[in-house]
């Protein structure tokens, strides 16, 4: 007796699809595959963004002149950056430390020294894979360059069910779930761009109004200010504080006062970007800010960077697939209640 579409009751081709991503999204930080991922997913956006129509093909040979070209712009920055950050600790570190005492502040460390000992100890703590550079930047490399080959298969033929006729009943089960997660895939994709796509147009707004400030006022090392500054944007909130603490660095570089007119320029910058957040962020996920900290909080915990990254994605791709399913509950009527706040009390 054949089943086509369902296994037995419960088991059907849909719940499958959420099994499987819901397995996959547990064995990531497992195994270790959020790099991976990111690679396959920042791929396809590009691939999609580079599909003109005019051929497949076509657009894989873009993509690739675009990855060399960012590589060597990467690499260019960062190797601009191991040469200016050391220097901006070491000019500025005394200075904020002379600035701090005079207005009676604590700081945790006491010169450069105890500033890299304490930079030192948290990279042990939290980055311990650290350790072994030349082996991990290679090994980095290399799934990345996998990731990137996946998302060129998959954007060629992104079909998983490549013959079907070949199966020996037409409505059986295997296509019925190569659908289903497809889907299941589909949705999360759907996610990762929605998100991105929002904070890239961030990042790139944050940093333009970031480099009129840094050019008008003739700051130190303005082209290493800007790549921090949008590479940082990337990560939702708590990449705008790295990217402040530098700018800020630098400012002590060139004197106090420009440090502190570097801080009232960021944080009206960060207070208009909060009209900002609502507007491309805010209308497209609608995520309160209390649940993206703690899904940055714990995203870091379990994947560290890569993990800061997704953590959006997944709480959005969550908040789509279960907006999409009926929950069998009446819902309230509005003119009985709305959806209280945490801090209400429940009367009787």
């Amino acid at each position: 007796m054949n089943h086509p579409t369902t296994i037995y009751g419960w088991w059907t081709p849909r719940r499958v699809s959420f099994l499987l991503i819901a397995l996959i999204l547990v064995l990531i930080p497992v195994l270790h595959l959020a790099t991976p991922l990111l690679a396959i997913l920042f791929s396809t956006f590009v691939l999609r963004k580079l599909d003109f129509g005019r051929g497949r093909w076509i657009s894989i040979l873009l993509f690739t002149c675009v990855v060399a070209l960012i590589s060597y712009a990467g690499g260019e920055f960062v190797r601009r950056a191991a040469m200016t950050l050391p220097s901006v600790a070491d000019e500025s570190v005394p200075k904020i430390i002379a600035f701090a005492v005079e207005k009676g502040w604590d700081l945790p460390f006491d010169d450069v020294a105890g500033l890299k000992s304490l930079i030192g100890r948290e990279m042990t703590d939290r980055f311990a894979d650290l350790t072994n550079i030349a082996k991990l930047a290679t090994k980095e490399f290399v799934i990345l360059l996998l990731g990137m080959v996946v998302a060129c298969s998959i954007f060629l033929n992104p079909t998983l069910d490549v013959d079907p006729t070949l199966h020996p009943v037409r409505n059986n089960l295997y296509s019925a779930c190569s659908l289903e997660i497809a889907q299941r895939f589909k949705a999360f994709y759907v996610s990762f761009n929605t998100v991105m796509g929002a904070q890239i147009i961030i990042s790139a707004i944050n940093a333009a109004l970031t480099g009129v400030f840094i050019f008008s006022t003739s700051m130190k090392h303005p082209l290493v200010l800007l790549g921090v500054t949008f590479l940082c944007g990337l990560l939702p909130i708590i990449g705008n504080i790295l990217s402040n603490c530098v700018i800020v660095a630098v400012g002590f570089t060139m004197s106090p006062s420009m440090a502190v007119a570097a801080l009232v320029f960021l944080v009206l910058l960060h207070k208009f970007e909060y009209f900002l957040n609502s507007k491309i962020i805010g209308d497209r996920i609608r995520n309160p800010v209390w649940l993206t900290m703690l899904g940055l909080v714990v995203g870091e915990k379990i994947m560290g960077i890569p993990g800061m990254i997704l953590a959006p994605v997944i709480l959005y791709y969550v908040k789509l697939e279960m907006g999409a399913i009926a929950s069998g509950v009446q819902p309230i009527p509005s003119t009985v209640a709305t959806s209280p706040s945490l801090d209400q009390t429940p009367t009787t």
